[in-house]
């Protein structure tokens, strides 16, 4: 069947406005543009009406919030689609609210969800263009108020039962609410996805149909902005199952003195979503894990040729072998640190907490690291405060790694001749560890992206790793119930802290080790 959708297609990758052809051809639709470039999408636009408009967000001539601005401006009514990466949600909240957009869409999307939304934003585009014509003519045949009241009547109420068709038949939930959370009405889905019916749904709260540890409730009813809340779940009370959602968060003003606030919550539930996020996780990790062996064996195979154990080399051929070697070796730490990523992340790696010697856990640690520092005229001095008297019950593997991390970092960081203290004190029972240096310092805005995957830092990278190290670390930490911070200022140098809560016992006492 041809669908009639007068529809734009921009993105500069050909590959993608290729792919989006084939399928958009397949699905019937038969009146769609695709552009590559941004100026050329405009200029087709000044000649030519298009309902539904998708743009990619990252373009090199102007990104998508800047093209969508020149599209709004061109066509207020047509519906916006915004295609972006992962990393870019943010960024496409804040073209939500600035351009008016319809949808965002992640990629790689999903093909029957991006058929679905672009049939979606027509039917809306065009809504919105019936109820401005609507409109129109009741301003112009106002002189025949009474028959028109009651054609218009007709017209509205049909524009009623669509709109309210459209509500009922969404697969998302839609709720409203007032300003204390209370919920005031409630579509079909949402009775299916909590289990209830509607008259018990109304008579509760956000915070008792929604679990989450990050929102903070009274600011959503507080704030008069649009939200995205994340990192919720729907409670089902049937199952008592927690189902992972997304909530676009509208508000509604009063009408008057005497109205109140009302907040409007479009719920998507994405446990699909996750679900393909968590074997494409377990797929990378299957694959790093398969790459370990190799790496391993060509590491030993080294070791032959530069210990001699195979001949005489060069010193040039000892050189090149001992670069591949070292090459090699931190090709293997990278995939180690992977799979501790993801053990972690999947609750697939158990702590193993015994009672051990601190003290001697760092000055392990400090001996490792010596020469690295060394090397660049760097003075590592330790402080000891009654940690003598205590040994600490927790998983010394793993805070062993954590260790080596901060002062590997403290080490890269801090400029030649510079120096590094390690401070340790036990109060009450908890474990306080920090490693300060005087290096550059970052920051504050920019420190709470360091603990996140894959961060490389700030408004000046700090340097190409993987960004995994204080990530695993938090992971490690958090896992011991405990908590890791930075304290920093540009210029000022940074200091690393981690707290292990009752972690220590005395010396003489009996311990147990949980796990």
């Amino acid at each position: 069947m041809q669908l009639p959708y007068k529809v734009l297609v921009l993105d500069d990758d050909k590959l993608v406005t290729s792919s989006l052809k084939s399928l958009l051809m397949l699905e019937g639709f038969t009146d769609v543009v695709y552009f590559n470039s941004p100026n050329d999408a405009l200029s087709y636009l000044k000649e030519n009406i298009r309902d539904v408009i998708i743009s990619d967000f990252k373009m090199p001539e102007m990104s998508g919030l800047e093209f969508l601005t020149e599209a709004r401006k061109l066509y207020p009514n047509s519906s916006m689609i915004l295609l972006t990466g992962y990393a870019d949600k943010e960024d496409a909240i804040k073209i939500i609210n600035e351009v008016g957009l319809y949808k965002y869409i992640e990629k790689p999307w999903d093909n029957d969800e991006l058929v679905i939304n672009i049939k979606n934003a027509y039917e809306r585009a065009h809504l919105v263009d019936e109820l401005e014509k609507s409109n129109s003519q009741l301003k112009k045949y106002s002189l025949h108020l009474e028959d028109l009241v009651r054609e218009k009547t007709a017209d509205i109420i049909d524009m009623n039962e669509k709109l309210s068709a459209i509500i009922s038949n969404c697969a998302d939930g839609i709720i409203t609410l007032n300003s204390s959370g209370m919920i005031l009405d409630v579509n079909p889905t949402c009775e299916t996805l909590f289990g209830l019916s509607d008259e018990i749904l109304k008579s509760k709260y956000a915070n008792q149909i929604f679990s989450s540890s990050d929102v903070d409730w009274n600011l959503v009813f507080s704030s008069t902005d649009e939200n995205l809340l994340r990192e919720v779940d729907v409670i089902n009370f049937v199952n008592g199952n927690k189902i992972p959602v997304e909530i676009s968060v509208s508000h509604i003003p009063p009408k008057d003195d005497s109205d109140e606030s009302k907040y409007v919550f479009v719920i998507r539930n994405v446990h699909y979503q996750k679900e393909m996020d968590r074997l494409r996780e377990d797929f990378i990790a299957t694959l790093t894990h398969d790459l370990r062996t190799p790496v391993v064996a060509a590491i030993q195979t080294l070791e032959y040729f530069t210990t001699g154990m195979l001949g005489e080399l060069s010193e040039k051929q000892s050189m090149l072998l001992s670069t591949m070697k070292r090459s090699n070796e931190d090709m293997l730490g990278l995939v180690n640190t992977l799979l501790e990523v993801y053990k972690y992340e999947a609750g697939r790696l158990k702590l193993v907490k015994t009672p051990f010697d601190f003290k001697l856990l760092i000055e392990e640690c400090v001996n490792q690291v010596r020469p690295i520092a060394e090397a660049k005229k760097q003075t590592i001095e330790q402080k000891y405060n009654n940690i003598y008297e205590y040994k600490i019950i927790a998983d010394r593997n793993e805070i062993r790694r954590v260790i080596i991390n901060l002062l590997g970092n403290a080490i890269k960081y801090t400029q030649e001749g510079g120096s590094i203290e390690v401070r340790t004190e036990v109060e009450n029972n908890d474990l306080h560890f920090a490693v300060k240096d005087n290096g550059e310092g970052i920051y504050k805005q920019d420190i709470p992206k360091l603990f996140k995957r894959f961060s490389q830092g700030t408004q000046e990278k700090r340097s190409i790793s993987t960004g995994l190290g204080l990530y695993l670390s938090k992971q490690i930490i958090d896992a011991h119930n405990g908590k890791i911070w930075l304290e920093s200022d540009k210029g000022k140098g940074s200091e690393f802290f981690f707290l292990l809560i009752d972690a220590a016992v005395k010396q003489e006492e009996e311990v147990s080790c949980p796990q």
